[in-house]
């Protein structure tokens, strides 16, 4: 899924951009897996191994940023794809919610 397919597209200064989106926080399950990073991790790595789609990368990076709402275990930033080594990160188990969330907030 392109997390950009259903964000709107204003002009500025005859410029084609996206509008800035919002994302939805991630709540916790009990379903959630929880893992150890090891060298060479990346959030579209784990999208794929979890998901079977790399593009989802960003469903796990916002549960473990400090924007994702509750459960935030890592304050990570939300701008790379490279994950340190060594700590223990969330795969929010029920993503398709989490994907139907930002479609909805970001209409």
């Amino acid at each position: 899924m392109n997390r950009y397919q259903n964000i709107p597209k204003i002009k500025i200064n005859g410029i084609l951009v996206y509008k800035t989106s919002r994302y939805p926080e991630v709540p916790l399950s009990e379903n959630d897996i929880y893992v150890y990073t090891t060298q060479g991790d990346r959030f579209d790595v784990l999208a794929q191994q979890y998901y079977k789609d790399s593009s989802l990368w960003w469903v796990i990076s916002i549960a473990n940023t400090g924007n994702a709402g509750a459960g935030t275990l890592t304050g990570l930033p939300q701008s790379t794809l490279v994950i340190p080594e060594g700590i223990q990160i969330r795969i929010p188990s029920n993503y398709t919610s989490i994907i139907e969330d930002f479609k909805t907030i970001n209409k």
